[in-house]
């Protein structure tokens, strides 16, 4: 609810600063939405990653990160060809602020549902407690979580290539004999499979067969082959070769998210701290190819977000050489999806339930 409320704040400034027809208010205002979309991730991820079966962990990111990327490839046609499509007018930029203020609108209506609906607290105890049930035993000390070290690692190259990729993307294109425009359609065709391929690799991973841990090492050394590749191949079939890159980052960042997560019981909020910290990587990798595409060109330069992908292969090796027996325990519990008798022999099921007598929740995250 803070990250919400801090996004519907930054959309209301847009209305004074379009008043005063000012470009440091609208700088301020973005500012304040970014604070609050990265508010409401770093609360977000982490909810969704530990509240539920844990079985379904990394479905239930993917799905919500499906949802995200849907929205990452229409917003830009929408305000592109819809919202702000003269925005350097006195009429464009009134639709700028009547479009902020509804989504300001939206989002309060987001708040007021969100405080109406009850929501589960799960505290380190609960962590703690659901993590014995699984393994019969204690996770040990913070310093101790190798995996989830490692994961941060991961999730930090992964995103620092992400990010490097699809910002100069539009520069390969252009190399490779497209207009800016041609590039900016491709972009889009590009995030709409990257978005559509979240949904499938989520409903994969409700198969036993499609383990989180086998799809995340296929999918980022996918992302690592189709770079190299397009680093070496010319014309439109080096800009087929770069969109298969978006294809297989689909599920790369919830996937690493939550099997970094997998049985550290009380770390698990500390650890998702890290994770979502480790999305610095985007503000580290990007300059690097940058600096490669000024000094020699984009199609040079795909070699930083390969050496990227490299880099986060460690985790992918790590869980599925040394690790694969914790994340296949995880895997296969049937914590919190058969119902179990409680004390009194009713059937309990869930993860946490409001009490008819308004008394406090259960002890375990995964218990109800």
């Amino acid at each position: 609810m803070s990250g919400l409320s801090v996004l519907a704040i930054g959309c209301l400034l847009f209305w004074p600063s379009g008043v005063k027809r000012s470009f440091g208010g609208f700088c301020g205002s973005m500012f304040v939405v970014g604070a609050g979309l990265s508010t409401l991730e770093t609360a977000a991820d982490p909810f969704l990653a530990i509240c539920g079966p844990p079985r379904y962990s990394e479905v239930r990111l993917n799905l919500a990160q499906a949802v995200q990327g849907v929205g990452s490839f229409v917003a830009p046609l929408l305000a592109a060809r819809v919202f702000f499509r003269h925005a350097e007018s006195e009429a464009g930029l009134t639709n700028v602020q009547w479009t902020y203020l509804a989504v300001a609108c939206f989002v309060a209506l987001l708040i007021v549902l969100f405080a109406l609906v009850p929501m589960p607290e799960i505290t380190d105890a609960d962590m703690a407690e659901q993590e014995t049930e699984i393994v019969g035993e204690d996770v040990g000390p913070l310093r101790k979580q190798y995996n989830l070290f490692l994961g941060v690692w991961s999730q930090f190259w992964y995103v620092g290539a992400q990010v490097a990729i699809a910002g100069y993307f539009i520069n390969y294109c252009i190399e490779a004999g497209k207009t800016s425009t041609q590039g900016s359609d491709l972009l889009a065709i590009a995030q709409g499979l990257y978005a559509a391929n979240r949904f499938i690799a989520a409903g994969l991973m409700t198969i036993s067969f499609f383990r989180p841990r086998f799809m995340l090492a296929a999918y980022l050394g996918m992302c690592a082959v189709f770079s190299i590749a397009a680093m070496n191949t010319q014309g439109d079939a080096g800009i087929a070769l770069f969109i298969m890159i978006f294809v297989f980052e689909s599920c790369c960042f919830a996937t690493i998210f939550t099997l970094a997560l997998r049985g550290i019981g009380r770390h698990t909020k500390r650890g998702a701290s890290f994770l979502v910290s480790a999305i610095s990587g985007g503000a580290v990798v990007p300059p690097m190819m940058g600096a490669v595409v000024t000094a020699h060109n984009a199609h040079f330069a795909m070699i930083i977000p390969f050496m990227g992908y490299v880099l986060a292969y460690a985790f992918p090796i790590y869980v599925n050489f040394f690790n694969k027996d914790a994340m296949d325990s995880h895997r296969e519990t049937d914590l919190n999806v058969i119902p179990r008798e409680g004390a009194g022999g009713e059937k309990e099921a869930g993860v946490v339930e409001e009490r008819e007598n308004n008394a406090a929740p259960p002890a375990s995250a995964g218990k109800e």
